[in-house]
Order: structure tokens, then C-alpha cells, then sequence
């Protein structure tokens, strides 16, 4: 079967977890014996000799410069669309000759059988929807049989099943954390619901919310789960070598710091995580590893406050790491810290289990499904429960054991398998 993959969150370089998913998911159709065809918005031009050179030389640019390269153009571009009115995008075929060298782009990028592109595509298509309230029509030459959009995007593409995945909900379930425009959210949602050929979901937490948020048919909703983005490299390292090379690059010792990896942003609840860290007076350092997002400053005005004295000097903040460092970092942690206020699956939770190390995080939404038996849930809400399970494990090695032996098998629960298994069913009675 000829199924289409987006690479909207793919063609963002410092990742997402919506990028990790579609990693993951190109992965397993290829597993699966399908051939996938990914869908970009990168503009190539006019010219099919240059298509290639110009995709991937967009490929690796933030989204800012590629914005900023383009900035006359995009505002023509929302000029013809008010103009065009209906009209919709097409997609220009980019022939993959192999001259171009992409080694560097291995982690980002996976095997496709074919790539297409329209200039500005997810764009365009928000665009679209906030004007008309309809989604944007995407035609291609010789359409896959199944458009598997990774995200709730505004687009359908024409001759094709067209399936969504909806991570989550949290611009309407935590509102305040977010900077969409709410009542346009809702009624792109809705249309999906709506539209959709089929929708798919991260977690049982997750579909319950769509279910009863919407009018949507139980039986036209699947939560496939995540499979967990491959560590066979760091599970193979000595870890005498990680230890050598967190020292050298941290100055960290192994299991000597606790660890939070993802998005800075309020709903991840930074700004408790730091306070009950400072509050612990713990010898053990703190690194937080991501980017910092809107409202972020809030969250780690403590940092900069004075009044936590050297405790605060134990704080180490990275905006962003190569994979392979990180996995590293992980494996090395005391533990991962994750007391999430909402997520749709919780991805750290599961790369944390997979490599042993332990893991504190919420109590709440679908976190305790992946983490099972095999962490330390607490209340994410409260900052005595949150400084409780700190202090248990910092101060409890057996415990810290115990959890650190019990994530790999539960981790081995989220498979490639298991969700070849449920997309397989779910392609199977579209097709």
C-alpha cells in the first residue's frame, strides 16, 4: 500500500515530539512492507532539475530564516489566497537523484519513497481555514491511497483516505497554557472529527478527551500509542564512555543530577519542578534540557531570584542537545523528572523506562498508563507530593533500583510491533 506522510514537524531542526511520532511512524510503514511518500510545505521553485538542491537546502534551515528568505513572497502568497478564494495547493514532485549528500540529516529525516512539496503548505492552510473555515484541498500527481497527516493540520489531500493523529488536546483542556486562538482550534478540531477518514490518538486519556469533547463515533477514534524512538545506540555504549564523556562535557558525575528533558513551557510545570528542587537543598545537580517557549521566563524566574543561594548553582539549563548526548544524559541521571501537568502520551516518560533510568511524573492524565507500575507518580499539582517523591529518590537507592530494573519491561509494552499491529487494522478497514 502507498501511504503519505507529513513532514511538517520534521522540517522543524531542533525536533519536536510530533517529529519524533513521524519518525517513528515513516519507520514502521517501511517496516511493514509500505511504500510511504512524504508531503512537505518547503518551496522547491519551478524548476524540476533544481527541486532536489532547493528542498534540502530549505530542509536545513530554521523555520525563521526560511521565513525571512521568503517574507515578500509569503505576502504575496496571502494576497492570492484571499483573491483564489477556494482554491487549493498543489504539490510538485522532488525527484530524488541521490546527488545531493543528506547523510546529515539521518536523524531528522527517514527514508521516504517519494517526496513532494508545496511552497508554504501548513501555512497556507491556517491561513485558509482562519478565512473560510474550510481545509485547504492538496492534489499531487498519482495520489497515495492513504494520507496520514501527523498532526491536526487544515489540509485534505484529494483521491486519498485522509487519517489524523490528535496528540492531544491541551489548548482546550489547559487553555491558559497555550497562545491559540481557541474558537479557531475548536472548529479545526471539530472539523477533523468531522471529515476525517479516521482519527488516531496517543494514549487512552487522550481518546476519552476527544470522545467526550466531541461527537465523535468510538469506533472511528484509535489510540495506536507511541513506539519509542530507537536507543539501541546509547543501550549499546559502555558506560564507562558516557561517564567519561558527561563528565567531560558537564562536569557531572553519573547518577549524580536529576534530569528534566522537553519543552519549557508552562504546562510542563518547570516552575514547580524548580521550586520543590531548590526546597529539596539536595546535593544532587538539576540539568533541564529544551527550548524555552512562550511564558517561559515565569517559570524559571527562580534562576535568576538570588534566593536559594548555591542551591541554585546547581541548576544547569540547556536549550538544546544532539540526540545521542541526550541519551547519554538519561542513561546517566538519578533520575527523570516529568510532573507534567497534561500530555497526550508523555514520550520522556517512555525513552526514560526504555534506558533504565528512573522516573518521577504525574499522577494525572495519561501519564500513569505508560508509566505503569514502573515509576514514581506524584501529584503534579502539589508541590509537598512533588517534593516527596524527590527526596525518595535521592535518598533511596533501593528504590531507585528497583524502578530502574522495572522501566525496560515496561517500556518493551510500547512496541514497533504492537503499533505496526493497530495501524495495520486500522489501514486495513480503509482500504
Amino acid at each position: 500500500m502507498r501511504i503519505g506522510v507529513d513532514g511538517y514537524n520534521m522540517a522543524m531542526p531542533t525536533g519536536t515530539g510530533v517529529a519524533t511520532y513521524g519518525v517513528g511512524l515513516v519507520q514502521t510503514l517501511r517496516s511493514m512492507g509500505h511504500r510511504v511518500e512524504g508531503v512537505f510545505g518547503i518551496d522547491v521553485g519551478d524548476d524540476p532539475r533544481l527541486r532536489e538542491v532547493l528542498f534540502f537546502d530549505n530542509f536545513a534551515r530554521d523555520e525563521k530564516d526560511r521565513r525571512k528568505r521568503r517574507k515578500w513572497d509569503r505576502r504575496a502568497r496571502a494576497a492570492i489566497d484571499v483573491v483564489r478564494g477556494w482554491a487549493g495547493a498543489d504539490a510538485q514532485e522532488v525527484t530524488l537523484s541521490g546527488h545531493v549528500e543528506t547523510a546529515a540529516f539521518a536523524g531528522r529525516l527517514p527514508v521516504f519513497d517519494r517526496l513532494v512539496s508545496s511552497a508554504d503548505l501548513f501555512e497556507r492552510a491556517h491561513r485558509h481555514f482562519s478565512l473560510f473555515g474550510r481545509f485547504l484541498t492538496l492534489t499531487m500527481p498519482d495520489p497515495p491511497e492513504i494520507m496520514h497527516w501527523t498532526y491536526p493540520v487544515p489540509i485534505r489531500l484529494k483521491g486519498a483516505k485522509n487519517i489524523y493523529t490528535l496528540h492531544d488536546l491541551v489548548p482546550l483542556r489547559l487553555p491558559y497554557t497555550t497562545l491559540d486562538v481557541k474558537k479557531t482550534y475548536h472548529r479545526m478540531i471539530e472539523h477533523c472529527v468531522r471529515e476525517a477518514d479516521h482519527i488516531c490518538t496517543d494514549s487512552e486519556a487522550s481518546r476519552n478527551d476527544i470522545l467526550a469533547m466531541f461527537d465523535a463515533r468510538p469506533d472511528r477514534v484509535t489510540n495506536t500509542y507511541l513506539v519509542p524512538p530507537s536507543s539501541g545506540s546509547a543501550l549499546a555504549a559502555d558506560p564507562a564512555d558516557d561517564a567519561a564523556i558527561i563528565a567531560g562535557t558537564f562536569g557531572l558525575a553519573p547518577q549524580s543530577y536529576f534530569l528534566y528533558f522537553g519543552a519549557v513551557e508552562p504546562r510542563k510545570n518547570i516552575g514547580r519542578l524548580i521550586e520543590a528542587y531548590l526546597s529539596l537543598n539536595s546535593q544532587s545537580s538539576f540539568v533541564i534540557v529544551g527550548a524555552k517557549a512562550w511564558s517561559s521566563d515565569g517559570d524559571l524566574k527562580l534562576l535568576n531570584s538570588g534566593a536559594y543561594g548555591p542551591a541554585a548553582d546547581r541548576i544547569l539549563r540547556l536549550s538544546y542537545l544532539p540526540r545521542e548526548t541526550l541519551l547519554r544524559l538519561i542513561r546517566g541521571a538519578r533520575a527523570v523528572v516529568f510532573p507534567s501537568l497534561y500530555e497526550g502520551f508523555g514520550l520522556p516518560v517512555l525513552e526514560a523506562m526504555q534506558l533504565g533510568t528512573p522516573v518521577l511524573t504525574s499522577d494525572i492524565s495519561s501519564m500513569p498508563e505508560v508509566a505503569g507500575d514502573a515509576a514514581m507518580l506524584v501529584d503534579p499539582y502539589a508541590m509537598k507530593s512533588i517534593v516527596a517523591g524527590l527526596r525518595a529518590l535521592d535518598d533511596d537507592a533501593a528504590l531507585r533500583a528497583r524502578l530502574g530494573a522495572a522501566g525496560p519491561a515496561q517500556a518493551a509494552k510500547f512496541s514497533q510491533a504492537r503499533f505496526a499491529d493497530t495501524l495495520a487494522g486500522i489501514y486495513a478497514r480503509l482500504g
